[in-house]
């Protein structure tokens, strides 16, 4: 038989651990707030390219801040080179502002721009050009609420017909815990949180409800075959007995989603990073939340259905 590591022995440290990052995560949500997207908050995103290589997004703020103030703190990222049909190679800048243009003044703003950029013989092209109303924006915020609101009521559902009461309630502190602190992390970093969010927000909830299943599954089989061994005891082995399926999924899909976060576009980035850690956090709270809140509601049951 394979050495057992005792997860349930600390538990009592590592809830500690998770409470005081969850206050800090609620402290930064409440006070820092968060850094809305354009579709969340309204504004424009435009992806323009150059006929210079070597610009930085320092030379390109300043060309698009003398063609209109409002750039001097947009949003700049720098993309991969591109190659066009005549064999030029140009730079690619994504750039965010919060400010809606119309077609009309769309169009002024590419004239300026490129007035600035002849300026030091530069060619700039707006490859693409996307604006988000603020009524648009409002809506979409609260579209994605209801969203997350009905994935919530859905899992809960999904919860009390699969599982007893005292289940339940470790799977839903366990998604709790992955909510706040992976919506903290998007506050503390200042990462744009935006419907890419939500959907990595939302995608965690269903892997992390999925990783706890599984080891709620096999607590559920020990309690039978394990009958009259202490609850701490069949909890600890049922974590150890799914370790390694929970390992192997975990760090497989932490690989994917973190090289998306590292090389992916300014569009797919927040999805990457609200996955990356989400799938730490969700391993996490399987193993060290979900199953330890188990032991005392399960030993009181037991108490209890020895006395009668």
């Amino acid at each position: 038989m394979r050495k057992m590591i005792n997860f349930v022995g600390p538990r009592y440290i590592f809830i500690g651990i998770s409470l005081t990052v969850i206050a800090l995560s609620i402290v930064f949500i409440l006070v820092k707030g968060f850094n809305f997207g354009v579709d969340f908050a309204g504004g424009t995103m435009i992806t323009a390219s150059f006929n210079k290589t070597d610009l930085q997004v320092g030379d390109v703020r300043k060309i698009f801040s003398q063609a209109d103030p409002a750039f001097a703190n947009a949003s700049i990222v720098k993309m991969t080179s591109i190659t066009g049909a005549n064999s030029n190679t140009r730079s690619l800048f994504d750039l965010t502002v919060k400010q809606f243009y119309n077609a009309a003044q769309k169009e002024k703003l590419y004239s300026a721009v490129q007035s600035v950029a002849a300026k030091d013989n530069l060619n700039v092209k707006f490859e693409s050009f996307q604006t988000v109303s603020g009524y648009a924006a409002a809506s979409l915020r609260q579209s994605s609420m209801w969203a997350a609101i009905i994935v919530v009521i859905l899992l809960l559902i999904y919860i009390g017909i699969r599982y007893r009461f005292v289940f339940g309630i470790g799977a839903l502190a366990s998604l709790a815990h992955d909510l706040i602190i992976t919506a903290g992390l998007f506050s503390m970093f200042w990462i744009t949180f935006d419907s890419t969010a939500i959907a990595a927000l939302l995608t965690l909830l269903g892997y992390s409800l999925n990783d706890t299943v599984v080891v709620y599954s096999r607590i559920r089989e020990n309690l039978k075959k394990m009958h009259g061994h202490p609850i701490d005891e069949i909890v600890n082995v049922s974590i150890n007995e799914t370790l390694s399926r929970t390992i192997n999924t975990s760090l497989t899909t932490f690989i994917v989603v973190f090289t998306l976060f590292l090389f992916a576009s300014s569009v797919l980035r927040p999805f990457a990073f609200g996955m990356s850690f989400g799938v730490v956090t969700g391993t996490y709270s399987s193993i060290y939340i979900a199953s330890p809140i188990l032991i005392g509601w399960l030993e009181k049951r037991r108490k209890s259905l020895a006395k009668r």
